[in-house]
This record gives C-alpha cells, sequence and structure tokens, in this order.
C-alpha cells in the first residue's frame, strides 16, 4: 500500500538538545509493506517506508508492535501523525487524500496490532520513481502553438494554466478535467464559444479570455459554480454585444474587464455585483446606463470612447398603460410586499419577467407600465477613480431612470426644473 503527501520525521530528541524541527513537510511517497525477497506471513517483516526526492531509496520503520499512538483529529483535512517508540520519531503527514490516508492509517495500525497481515494490501519495498516523489506541478505558461502539449496531458495538480498565443479556436476539453485550477489565462486565441462545462471547474478564480472572438457569454456559466468562485474575468477584445441577464449572479467579481467589444448595453442588473471594484467598459458602443448602475461602489472605473446619449430629461418614453393590467398589478404587489416566487409557483416567463422588474424613484417596481428617461450622473458618485469619459475631460455619462405613474415623473419634472430654472 502506498501513500503520497507531505512528510516530515521529526525526533523527539531534538527538545533535549535544544534543537525543534523545521515545521514543514518535504514531498513524499510512503509504503507499507516487506522488503524485496521476504516470505510473507507473520508480521515482523512490515515496515514503513518513507521516500522523498532527496533519499528516493527511502528510511524505513519497523511497524508491528512499534506504534506507540495514533493523532487522526485532522484525518479529515488529510493530515495525521504516527508515533513510533523505536526510533523516538513522529511522522507528521500532510496534504494527503483524506479517504486515501484513512485507508493507509488503518493498514498500518493492522500491521502494528499483527493481526490479518496476509490480508494487507502490502508492497514491495522498492526505491521510489523520481515521478512519485517529486513536488506536484502547480503552473504552466505556454505562449507559443509549438509548445502546447498535443500528446501529453496536462498535469492535474496544475492551479495556474497559461495558454497564449496558440491559436486555439476552442478551449481544449483536458483543460476542463484540470480541477484544482485556480487561474486560467486563455488570452490572444481564436476562441468563439464556451463550454458549459468550465463551470465545473470549482476553483477557479481568475478568468482571462482577452483577445479572442466570442460573440456571447453563456447564462449557463453565470448559474454555474463560477457564482461562488470566479473574482475576476477578462473578457475584453472580442465581439460581445450584450451580457445575458443571469450574468449578475456571478456576484463574487470584483474585477471585470469588457473594453473593445460591441456591447450595446451592459447588465440589467450589474448592481448586484455588491463585490465588484474595478470595471473598464472602454471603447464600447453603450448609449447610456443602466438604472442599477448608481447601486455600484467602485474604485476603478474606465467607460473613455463610448457614444453616449445626449439627456434630455423633458422627453420622456412613456410606457405607462392605464388602466393598470392585471398581471402588471400583480407583478407590482409581488416585488413591493416582497412575496416570495419561482418556477415551482409560476411559469417560467413569469419569473424571468419579475427578475428584470424595474425600479422607480419612489421605490416601487413596475414591469411593463413605465415612464423611462436618461439623465446625467456624476460618475465620481459611484467610483472613486473615475478616466474621463470623452477626450473633453468629462466624468459625467447619461443613466436610465424609471417612473411608476406620472406622479412620480411630475414630482422629479418639477426637482428638475427648479434646479436648472
Amino acid at each position: 500500500m502506498r501513500l503520497q503527501c507531505e512528510v516530515e520525521v521529526v525526533s523527539r530528541l531534538l527538545p533535549t538538545c535544544g534543537l525543534r524541527g523545521r515545521g514543514r513537510g518535504t514531498r513524499a511517497l510512503l509504503s507499507l509493506g516487506r522488503p524485496p525477497g521476504r516470505a510473507r506471513g507473520g508480521g515482523g517483516g512490515v515496515y514503513l517506508m518513507v521516500c522523498t526526492a532527496r533519499d528516493r531509496v527511502g528510511a524505513r520503520y519497523k511497524v508491528q508492535e512499534n506504534v506507540e499512538r495514533f493523532f487522526t483529529r485532522f484525518v479529515e483535512e488529510g493530515k495525521a501523525t504516527v508515533r513510533l517508540r523505536e526510533p523516538a520519531v513522529d511522522v507528521c503527514l500532510s496534504k494527503a487524500n483524506a479517504s486515501n490516508l484513512k485507508n493507509f492509517l488503518s493498514a498500518v495500525r493492522l500491521a502494528h496490532q499483527g493481526t490479518d497481515i496476509g490480508a494487507l494490501p502490502l508492497s514491495t519495498l522498492v526505491p521510489a520513481k523520481n515521478s512519485e516523489v517529486e513536488k506536484p506541478k502547480t503552473k504552466m505558461i505556454i505562449t507559443s502553438r509549438r509548445d502546447y502539449p498535443l500528446t501529453k496531458n496536462f498535469p492535474y495538480s496544475l492551479e495556474h494554466l497559461q495558454a497564449s498565443y496558440c491559436k486555439l479556436a476552442r478551449i481544449d476539453m483536458r483543460v476542463l478535467c484540470l480541477k484544482k485550477l485556480r487561474k486560467l489565462d486563455l488570452s490572444h486565441n481564436h476562441i468563439k464559444q464556451l463550454p458549459a462545462t468550465i463551470g465545473d471547474l470549482i476553483c477557479l478564480q481568475e478568468l482571462n479570455l482577452h483577445d479572442n472572438h466570442l460573440e456571447s457569454f453563456s447564462g449557463a456559466l453565470c448559474n454555474s459554480t463560477l457564482q461562488k468562485s470566479l473574482q475576476f474575468l477578462d473578457l475584453s477584445q472580442n465581439k460581445i454585444k450584450a451580457l445575458p441577464i443571469q450574468f449578475c449572479q456571478l456576484r463574487e467579481l470584483v474585477n471585470l474587464k469588457l473594453d473593445d467589444n460591441e456591447l450595446i448595453r451592459l447588465p440589467f442588473k450589474i448592481g448586484q455585483l455588491g463585490h465588484l471594484r474595478f470595471l473598464s467598459a472602454a471603447r464600447n458602443k453603450l448609449p447610456f446606463l443602466p438604472s442599477d448602475f448608481r447601486k455600484l461602489c467602485l474604485e476603478n472605473l474606465d467607460l473613455f470612447g463610448n457614444p453616449f446619449e445626449q439627456p434630455n430629461p423633458l422627453v420622456p418614453n412613456i410606457q405607462l398603460k392605464i388602466p393598470l393590467t392585471l398581471l402588471e398589478c400583480a407583478a407590482r404587489a409581488t416585488k413591493n410586499y416582497r412575496i416570495p416566487y419561482g418556477c415551482h409557483l409560476l411559469p417560467s416567463h413569469l419569473c424571468e419577467d419579475l427578475e428584470v422588474a424595474k425600479t422607480c424613484q419612489c421605490g416601487s417596481a413596475c414591469l411593463s407600465s413605465f415612464i423611462q428617461i436618461t439623465v446625467t450622473m456624476n460618475l465620481h458618485h459611484v467610483a472613486h477613480t473615475v478616466v474621463l469619459v470623452d477626450n473633453m475631460g468629462g466624468t459625467e455619462a447619461p443613466i436610465i431612470c424609471y417612473f411608476c405613474s406620472l406622479d412620480c415623473y411630475s414630482q422629479f419634472l418639477d426637482r428638475y426644473l427648479q434646479s436648472n430654472g
């Protein structure tokens, strides 16, 4: 039986000499078994062997009636300690697979007791291979097509993978098997579509897709485990025209780059991105900002080079339906009184409509009956540092406002005319 983990062998005699251990483990291969040629039967010939990169031959420790104690309080975290009587050392194990560690300790315990030895999955104690004791590779950077691995798999231990300038037309399925991946950089390629299985990378915190051929960002990705992990997303220099409504489910986002796309609007509920601190959407086709934009609290904002419209609150877009339809009344009541709803209670299309309900300046909700205008907002209200929106030195941009009734719009208009009169 073998176990790969990090090991530190600490002598309990060190304190008597005024010394102490390093407190840091080394990548190792633990084997429980017999030396080559040793006959089976009995427990006296069972040894625990620890092989490291510096000592691939390994150090052997007798097991039968030689274990003083097992420390397994943190075994679920992949940690345990085996205390031996002779020599007086503690074999400290860490960063092990919890299930494999339990099985290994169970076998060591049986070998120590000298029972059921014939049933134990013992290994032949031979020197470890380099690949078995070398530190797992966690970072790989590929910056040319000729360096891209075609016949070899990526190391499953990878946490950071960069594959840029490789002319990739799609994301390699082998990449989607790297469950420990935290940072994925696929910039400067030819990727046109993202597979929904990217959402299975449960540890992914940074995703860089700068300079590709993307035309959309899947709503399925927004509903995946990326909701809880993704903090950095770079979609700049693609061909994206709009982001899905579900995009704002990525609520752990801190840094979002959307520069040099073809965006005609930002996500309707962008204010739900409560952790967002850095937003850049320069050189797109944005005519105005969504009303939810005012809820953001940013450190840095860049909206340079967008064809923002000149706002005119005196020319409203009136979509009021008087009297209100039964659907409108029910929808407003559901949102205003925070009545729970879901697909198990309402048809899915009604749930989707409620998710994009608009909010009046008075705080009330409205669905399809409203008055819409654009007003000017100083971007310093939502960001500490603002990149100028044009070459004239401006830091203002038009933002949409909604009103649920003529009364609300009239009150706004009175205040607007007084302040500008």
